[in-house]
C-alpha cells in the first residue's frame, strides 16, 4: 500500500510540473518574486498583450538582446502591451539580476522564479525565450525574440511580428518559433 502511494505522489508531482501553458492553451495565474523577494502574481501584471520573456544575466546571447529587450518595451509599452522579464536561473541570485538591469540600463522590473516553478509551467528551456498572451489568456506565440543573435543579421522580427499581428486583431503569422540561447540553470528537484 505505502509502495503504491508512492509511486502515486510521485506521478502527480510529474505531471504538475510538466508544461502546462502550451501555444493555444489558457494562462492560468502563476507567482513570480520581485528582486526583494516579495510575491507577485501575473493577474496584477499582464495586460490586454502580455509578454513573459526568459532572460539571465551570466547568458551571452541573452545579453546581445538587452538593447533589442528594451527598445520593445518602449515601443511597445505604450500600445497597452505589458512586459513580464522573468530570471530563472538558480546561479543568478536577486542581488545580481538587480545589479545587472541598472548596469545595462533595463526601464523594466525584472523578477525572479527562484524555484523554476513558473519556467516549468511554460516549459522555458533557453534565455531569452518569449510567450505573447492575448486579453483572454490564451498564448499566442512562444518562441525567439528575432532570428539571430547578432542584430546587422536579423531578418525576421518574430515577436513584434506576433505582436503587431495580435494588436491588429489578426492571426500570429507563426505560433512557435525555435528559441535560442543558453539553457536555463534549473534548481535540482527532489524526486
Amino acid at each position: 500500500m505505502r509502495k503504491t502511494f508512492a509511486m502515486s505522489f510521485a506521478l502527480s508531482a510529474a505531471i504538475l510540473s510538466a508544461q502546462q501553458f502550451k501555444a493555444g492553451s489558457q494562462v492560468t495565474d502563476f507567482q513570480i518574486r520581485d528582486l526583494d523577494g516579495k510575491a507577485v502574481s501575473f493577474s496584477s501584471l499582464k495586460g490586454p498583450v502580455t509578454v513573459v520573456t526568459f532572460i539571465a544575466t551570466q547568458c551571452p546571447v541573452s545579453n546581445s538582446y538587452n538593447q533589442r529587450m528594451i527598445d520593445l518595451y518602449k515601443d511597445y509599452t505604450p500600445k497597452n502591451v505589458r512586459f513580464i522579464f522573468v530570471n530563472a536561473n538558480r546561479s543568478e541570485p536577486a542581488s545580481e539580476v538587480r545589479e545587472h538591469a541598472k548596469r545595462v540600463g533595463f526601464s523594466f522590473p525584472v523578477y525572479k522564479d527562484p524555484d523554476n516553478l513558473v519556467a516549468d509551467r511554460f516549459d522555458a528551456q533557453v534565455t531569452p525565450e518569449s510567450y505573447v498572451i492575448d486579453s483572454s489568456g490564451i498564448l499566442r506565440y512562444h518562441g525567439s525574440i528575432d532570428d539571430d543573435m547578432n542584430v546587422a543579421r536579423v531578418h525576421t522580427q518574430r515577436l513584434r511580428q506576433a505582436l503587431d499581428a495580435l494588436l491588429a486583431g489578426k492571426p500570429v503569422p507563426s505560433m512557435e518559433t525555435k528559441a535560442f540561447g543558453c539553457t536555463i540553470k534549473r534548481v535540482h528537484k527532489v524526486s
